[in-house]
């Protein structure tokens, strides 16, 4: 069985699509178990009040780094 491939704690971009651009800034809050095939993660954002939950194909590493 594969592991997740981002960590708790680590940033990542949210991948855009039709109806949300891309969204940069989250971090992972959480691994959430495989559905379909593909693992889920919970991920924030300190501008929203809510977590998402979003699947490994819609997430990248966050390459950005803020001073």
């Amino acid at each position: 069985m594969a592991d997740h491939r981002f960590r708790v704690g680590q940033r990542v971009t949210l991948t855009g699509n039709v109806r949300r651009p891309t969204a940069s800034g989250y971090v992972v809050t959480k691994h959430l178990p495989e559905r379909n095939g593909e693992f889920e993660y919970r991920i924030k954002t300190t501008s929203e009040a809510h977590e998402r939950v979003a699947r490994e194909s819609e997430l990248t590493q966050d390459t950005t780094t803020s001073f």
